[in-house]
């Protein structure tokens, strides 16, 4: 990841053949949406008319009523990117990116104009939908994509009260028959939607389609039957998703409670896979949320709030079942006293969800009490994408960085970036982990192969965490599999610890660092004399405004085949005793 000489790697048999079968099945399910779409068979998935919202499910998410008054000043505010109307509609400008342009289509901010309650902008909502409607009236573009098209309609029978109370006759059938077109058009689709997320909002829409509105409701059991397979397959044993990405599970949890009032108001039950989904995934989210409230910062999470993921958790019943391990997910919490650390030990997802996947193995983040301390990187937000390739590399992550590159390698592969719309990230293949959760410690060894193939080499490490949370040791090595090894040439090691862009950090002598907390707590980084202890620049690529420079501790050194260094990080007592280093 950090040099160019990573990219455009040769595929391997299996990489290859995991490319096939992607074509293979990608044009399977085109052949099935054009099928379907044809004027013989799209006949089946229409309804009787859709003349009437049945339901109004409930909307979960967080609704900010300041976006009516940018709205009411010309401004329109999506995906961290604010487009400045200058008098004209938003459907009539050039959008400034992809992701705003996939937002304004999707209707989700909606919600924010209900949330004022001014019949203003109730009114500007519904000019806005019927503006809308009369402007995209040919089925093609990002409007279109089947997961606009889900996300579209969820958003319009969420707000129906405020779209069509006192709504004058042609207006109301226009929004009607709109959404009657959309739900059909979506049926005969949604398989073209990319996996993962985007494929699941796709059936999610089409199950609340139909049961919220009239006359579609002939085509609920195969929508029923398409989701819990997809909930199947992509929530895993412990409530992970398979992209290993947490933030996108506070999203599918909020669109699946209303499902299942839904099924309620109809009096229907609801698949019990459904609930099963819903209570797995609360309980990972609660497994991987850090003492800051945030969820740790792997594989794809980036901005968010901790009230938003606070307002998820509120829908756990009190008897959630804490989880002790997430083996599926691979993800490893060492909690003791006030101190929480989350330690990556998994490989990447498969190819086809492994696009904002980040080369973080064996990395680490560390709260203590309510303040983080050790951040990776994270995940740049909508408006920063010209930052993924570097949040994504090793560098960026609390781990070891061997010879300047990354654990993981991006593949450049034209047909491949196509069909998952990005850059996915090859290994490391195998990542092994042992957890020990005792009364003297909790205790992590783990080690991962991701430069075995290029340099002979296992990256291992071993964290431990003190009864009182009070102090972390952790060990970093390299060596080869088995038996002793001598490199033509020594190689250059880097192990990163990045410090939340609120921490303040200095040196305390050779090999000594302090860290100081926002409240002014201070904490001792000490490592031995394997490796030369640095302070230096650093980004935090989480923050809602953007990258925000931060510090790092860096231990530097070179491998000639075998290294072991070792380094702590402790709580300074108020009395502060000799400093004394690591023993060489």
């Amino acid at each position: 990841m950090p040099k160019d000489g990573e990219l455009g790697l040769s595929l391997n048999v299996s990489e290859r053949l995991k490319i096939r079968s992607l074509s293979v099945e990608r044009l399977r399910r085109r052949a099935v949406t054009l099928t379907l779409s044809s004027p013989l068979l799209r006949w089946r998935y229409a309804g009787n008319g859709a003349d009437q919202i049945l339901i109004v499910p409930q909307e979960l998410r967080a609704a900010d009523p300041s976006f009516w008054t940018e709205v009411a000043h010309g401004h329109f505010g999506l995906a961290s990117q604010i487009a400045d109307l200058k008098g004209a509609s938003a459907f009539r400008i050039t959008p400034p990116s992809v992701a705003w342009e996939r937002e304004l289509h999707g209707f989700g901010w909606l919600r924010h104009l209900a949330a004022t309650e001014e019949p203003e902008a109730a009114a500007v909502a519904r000019e806005l939908v019927l503006e809308w409607i009369s402007l995209k009236k040919i089925s093609q573009g990002i409007a279109y994509e089947p997961d606009v098209i889900g996300r579209r309609l969820i958003s319009w029978i969420s707000q129906a009260n405020m779209l069509l109370d006192e709504l004058d006759a042609r207006s109301y059938t226009q929004i009607m028959s709109s959404i009657g077109q959309q739900i059909v058009a979506l049926r005969t689709t949604w398989r073209n939607a990319p996996d993962g997320v985007p494929r699941m909002v796709c059936l999610i829409a089409l199950v609340l389609s139909g049961l919220s509105v009239s006359g579609h409701d002939k085509q609920l059991k195969e929508a029923e039957g398409a989701l819990v397979a997809e909930l199947k397959r992509q929530i895993l044993d412990d409530g992970g998703h398979i992209s290993r990405s947490a933030s996108v599970l506070s999203d599918l949890v909020l669109d699946l409670l209303p499902l299942g009032q839904c099924f309620g108001s109809r009096a229907l039950a609801a698949p019990e896979e459904i609930n099963i989904a819903i209570r797995k995934s609360l309980s990972f989210l609660r497994y991987m949320r850090l003492g800051d409230g945030m969820l740790a910062r792997f594989n794809g999470v980036s901005t968010g709030s901790p009230a938003a993921l606070a307002t998820v958790l509120g829908y756990a019943n009190d008897d959630l079942d804490v989880m002790p391990a997430a083996e599926a997910s691979r993800y490893t919490r060492l909690e003791r006293g006030r101190t929480i650390v989350i330690a990556d030990v998994g490989s990447p997802p498969p190819l086809e969800l492994s696009t904002e996947a980040q080369a973080g193995a064996l990395s680490f983040e560390m709260t203590v009490r309510q303040y983080l301390m050790l951040a990776n990187g994270g995940f740049p937000g909508p408006a920063d994408h010209d930052w993924d390739s570097v949040a994504r590399a090793t560098a960026s992550h609390n781990t070891l960085c061997l010879a300047e590159t990354s654990s993981s390698r991006l593949i450049r592969h034209d047909q491949l970036e196509t069909m998952v719309d990005g850059l996915p990230i090859r290994g490391p293949d195998t990542v092994t982990a042992e957890f020990n959760d005792s009364a003297a410690h909790a205790e992590l060894t783990a080690a991962h192969d991701g430069y075995l193939k290029r340099f002979g080499l296992i990256h291992g490490r071993k964290l431990v965490l003190s009864t009182d949370g009070e102090k972390l040791e952790g060990v970093d090595t390299l060596e080869p599999p088995k038996g002793t090894l001598r490199l033509k040439q020594d190689l250059p090691f880097a192990i990163h610890f990045h410090l939340h862009p609120d921490c303040r950090c200095r040196s305390a002598g050779t090999g000594i660092c302090r860290i100081t907390l926002p409240d002014g707590q201070t904490w001792l980084f000490t490592s031995n004399e394997e490796a030369q202890l640095s302070i230096e620049e650093s980004l935090y690529f989480v923050d809602s405004a953007g990258p925000r420079p931060s510090l790092q501790i860096v231990l530097r050194g070179t491998t000639f085949g075998q290294t072991s260094v070792q380094w702590s990080i402790s709580a300074e007592k108020p009395e502060k005793a000799e400093i004394q280093r690591l023993p060489g």
